[in-house]
């Protein structure tokens, strides 16, 4: 059941619990979603259920088929191919704008976020999902301070896009893994440097095509 709250509306504290369990691998591909089940789950009636599933269909998380309800949307590579190319796109755009306003107590902190993703790589096996959040923590370090409200929220959807595909089929390799913690170390480098924005924008936004281009080369030799 929901905690009540007098900040968030009901569809508000629906949506967040619906798209965290499916962000989060609980509903998996498939799921069906039962609007009166989760709606006797949640202590709602459901009208909020129905209110936050719509959000969640148009974020593509969730499909409707008729005769069949509301379910977990599966994804493919096409879906991650536009969502990484949106967001190289927009966080090259953000981490150039935070760049400036990034405390050295921020950029410490996304250095041991860094070493963190560093020391796993020598673990077997390798911990692809735990590679995977701390990478998104570096990321959001570095774009976070931005001071365009708006895109920092639309870079929050696109980061949900990519983490629901992630989930179910794609993952860090233990070489790209390797490749992307050198790139972060440059990334950082050039921000401690007071590099010009456009040199920080170029990277920020080529590491993450790398990162697309090696997951597509990987996928088609399967």
């Amino acid at each position: 059941m929901l905690e009540p709250s007098t900040k968030l509306a009901k569809s508000e504290l629906v949506y967040r619990e619906l798209r965290g369990k499916i962000l989060s691998g609980r509903y998996v591909a498939g799921y069906r979603l039962v609007l009166d089940q989760i709606a006797r789950d949640l202590g709602v009636s459901t009208v909020p259920v129905r209110e936050a599933v719509r959000r969640l269909e148009a974020e593509k998380l969730v499909s409707f088929t008729r005769n069949v309800g509301a379910e977990v949307s599966s994804v493919d590579l096409g879906d991650y191919a536009n969502a990484m190319q949106t967001l190289a796109i927009m966080e090259g755009a953000a981490t150039a704008l935070a760049a400036p306003h990034l405390t050295e107590e921020e950029l410490a902190e996304a250095t041991r976020a860094n070493e963190e993703m560093a020391a796993l790589l020598a673990a077997v096996p390798f911990d692809s999902a735990q590679f995977t959040q701390l990478n998104a923590r570096f990321h959001r370090m570095l774009w976070h301070p931005c001071p365009n409200a708006h895109l920092n929220h639309m870079l929050d959807q696109e980061w949900g896009r990519v983490a629901a595909i992630r989930r179910t089929q794609f993952v860090f390799t233990p070489e790209r893994a390797q490749t992307s913690v050198a790139e972060h170390a440059e990334m950082l480098r050039l921000i401690r440097e007071g590099a010009p924005s456009d040199d920080i924008e170029r990277v920020a936004r080529n590491h993450k095509m790398r990162t697309l281009r090696d997951v597509v080369d990987g996928r088609g030799h399967r």
